[in-house]
This record gives C-alpha cells, sequence and structure tokens, in this order.
C-alpha cells in the first residue's frame, strides 16, 4: 500500500505540473511571446559520432527520445505490475481489461464514423483512445478519499493497458517506411538484450549501452523510436544477483529512478512543447469540422461510454465484480475521467498527422477540449459523493 500511495501521490503531483506546463505553452503561444516560443520548439540540437549523425529540432528530440524514455518508464512499469501487480492475476486483471478495450474501442469508433469520408483524417483514429495517467489521478487526488482506493487502483490497471494497447498502435499502424539494415542492428540489439538477461547479467549500465544502440538503430529504421524503450524495458530482469551473490531488482531500481524524471521533466515539457495552440487564430467554425468533432466526442462520450458499458456489462454477466466499496456513480465517475487522453492522445497525434498545421491545429485544441469536458464533468460527479 506504502508503494501505491507513493505512485498515486507523484502521479497526482505530475498532474498538476502537467496542467501548469499546458498553462503556460498556451500563455506562450497566444501571446507576444509566440515568436520566441516557436523559436524554441525548433531549435535545432545535433549530435554527431563518426558518420553518425542526428540532428534534430528540440521538438522532434523530445518527442523521439525522451519520449522513449517515458516509454521505458511505462514498459518497466507493466512488466512489474503483469509479474507481480495488479496485473498478475486474472482476478485483478479481468474488470480493467474488459474496461480498457472498451475505452479504446469506442472512442476509436465515434472518430471513425465521423471520419468515414476523409481518408486523411482517418489516420487519426487512435488519438481518442488513450488515458493519461497523470492527469486523472491529478484530478482524483482533488477529491481526496470521496474515491475508494479499489477505484484508483482500478483508474491505474486500466490505464497500464491503456498504455500497453497504445503501443501496440503505434507499433503496427504508425510507421514509415522501413530500413532494413537499421531493423537488423535493431534485432541483434534485442537478441543481446534477451541473452543478457537469460544469463543474468544485472549491470543496469550493459542494459543502457545495447538500450542506446537499439534506441539509434529504431529511429533510424522508420518505426517510432519510442518502441525501444518498451522493448528494452521488457529484457531488464524483476529479480537478479549482484557481484556479491545479493538479491537485487534491477527493473524496480530502473523504474524508482525515471519515475521522478518522468512525472516532473518528460511530461511536462512534452506538454509545454506540444499544446501550444494559438485559440486566437482558430474560428468556432473550424471547430466544427469532423476531426476536431471526432476527437472531442472521441474522448468525452466513447471514453466514457465505453469504459462503463463494457464495465457494467462484465458486473452484470459475473465476469468481474464492482471495484470494493465502490458504487456505481463512482464507477461512472471514474470512466468519465478517463476521457482525460492529454499526453498519449497528443503523441499519437504528433504520428498521425506529422505535419502538425495540416488541421491548423483545431486537432490539438480538441484534446485540450475533449481532456477538459471530461475532467470537469468527472470531477463534479465525484464530489456528489459523501465522504467515507
Amino acid at each position: 500500500m506504502k508503494l501505491l500511495d507513493e505512485f498515486v501521490q507523484k502521479e497526482s503531483s505530475s498532474g498538476i505540473l502537467l496542467m501548469v506546463a499546458t498553462a503556460l505553452a498556451l500563455f506562450f503561444s497566444n501571446s507576444a511571446l509566440s515568436g520566441l516560443y516557436n523559436d524554441f520548439l525548433h531549435l535545432h540540437v545535433e549530435i554527431r559520432i563518426g558518420a553518425l549523425q542526428l540532428d534534430k529540432s528540440l521538438y522532434h528530440w523530445v518527442n523521439d527520445g525522451l519520449m522513449a524514455v517515458f516509454f521505458l518508464f511505462i514498459g518497466l512499469e507493466v512488466k512489474r505490475e503483469i509479474l507481480e501487480g495488479h496485473l498478475s492475476s486474472l482476478k485483478q486483471i479481468t474488470l480493467p481489461a474488459i474496461a480498457a478495450i472498451g475505452g479504446m474501442a469506442a472512442p476509436a469508433l465515434f472518430y471513425l464514423l465521423i471520419n468515414q469520408h476523409d481518408p486523411i483524417a482517418i489516420n487519426g483514429w487512435a488519438i481518442p483512445t488513450a488515458t493519461d495517467i497523470a492527469f486523472a489521478l491529478g484530478v482524483l487526488s482533488l477529491l481526496g478519499n470521496r474515491v475508494p482506493v479499489s477505484l484508483k487502483i482500478f483508474l491505474m490497471a486500466l490505464a497500464i493497458i491503456d498504455d500497453l494497447g497504445a503501443i501496440v498502435i503505434i507499433a503496427l499502424f504508425y510507421t514509415t517506411e522501413l530500413s532494413t539494415t537499421s531493423l537488423w542492428v535493431a534485432s541483434s540489439a534485442i537478441i543481446t538484450l534477451i541473452i543478457m538477461n537469460r544469463f543474468g547479467v544485472a549491470k543496469k549500465t550493459a542494459y543502457f549501452i545495447v538500450g542506446a544502440i537499439l534506441w539509434v538503430s529504431v529511429l533510424k529504421s522508420g518505426v517510432h523510436a519510442t518502441l525501444a524503450g518498451v522493448a528494452l524495458a521488457f529484457t531488464i530482469p524483476l529479480n537478479a544477483e549482484d557481484e556479491q551473490h545479493q538479491a537485487i531488482s534491477p527493473l524496480k531500481e530502473i523504474e524508482h529512478s525515471l519515475h521522478f524524471w518522468s512525472a516532473f521533466f518528460i511530461l511536462p515539457l512534452f506538454a509545454f512543447v506540444n499544446a501550444g495552440v494559438n485559440v486566437t487564430q482558430i474560428s468556432l467554425d473550424q471547430m466544427t469540422g469532423s476531426v476536431p468533432i471526432g476527437i472531442i466526442l472521441g474522448l468525452f462520450l466513447g471514453k466514457q461510454i465505453g469504459v462503463f458499458g463494457f464495465s457494467w456489462l462484465a458486473i452484470k454477466l459475473k465476469i468481474a465484480q464492482l471495484p470494493t466499496d465502490s458504487s456505481w456513480l463512482q464507477l461512472y465517475g471514474v470512466s468519465v475521467l478517463t476521457g482525460i487522453g492529454f499526453t498519449m492522445s497528443l503523441f499519437i497525434l504528433s504520428l498521425a498527422f506529422s505535419d502538425g498545421t495540416l488541421f491548423q491545429y483545431t486537432d490539438k485544441l480538441a484534446i485540450l477540449v475533449g481532456s477538459l469536458l471530461s475532467g470537469i464533468w468527472g470531477y463534479w460527479l465525484l464530489s456528489r459523493v459523501k465522504k467515507s
């Protein structure tokens, strides 16, 4: 329970910091400082080692580099939860897994139905499918003990499965032209990591060195570089022995170290460089386009209908049980909060529409609106419940 409290505290605090970073991005992009903000995003940073050259803008370093570290953290979290956490038994995983499936399917269906006529817009079908755990727990933290711990665990598990689903979606649907040579190097790196795991290698530095080779090769391959972080995470051992034959957990040590940087640096910086939308240049007429409407309805209606509907069905069919000490209203309120899709939605948006100006930033604003509506409505519902 101490680990859960620590996790919730860090994630909820990160959610508040994300709100601040988003507000700052909106302020900079809608003020006289907008030029400075854009110059900051397009600041180029180059790394050159022999024939290897990586020259990217700060925006791409954050989205391709720092987000790979974030996905490393997510991968470690998923692996630990599967091996010994809230996803380690059928009873624990059933309700959040079923809810997560509904929470990904319904928003995608909303979006596809609204954008079926546009072959370009349809690429964004996955944008409203993810839940931002930091933002959602940030809202829950404002409610104190009005929300039972069982529902916080439910939301955490659902969001983790959501992240796993997002990883699969990115791997299958958001890749560009592939480089065979780079894929061979990446495959060799993964095989090396697996061999290291099987032989009980416990040195974290060794995994990071091979992981760096994996990241560069995946970056050059056409597969999105963040998947290198996930692949690396799945090969890091949960349990091992150090040189003194003492039991250690490289996975937990790395996860613990990355949690702070992920929550208080990577995600806020990601929000700052991705959430800047000049709302003064967006008209109400533009916001009624199929893409922004599909995103808003997917997040605000699709997520709550999918999560609550699938949960209700699973409980009524006695496949799963209502979380301990919770009510249907509380379950519905938490289902609404899953419509806060901020971080992962923005990330998938950057993959679906690589030209950020394709829809005049209405897609980004739609994510903010859908997430805001979900946060406000979910908070209001849960605040109606008397304190336990």
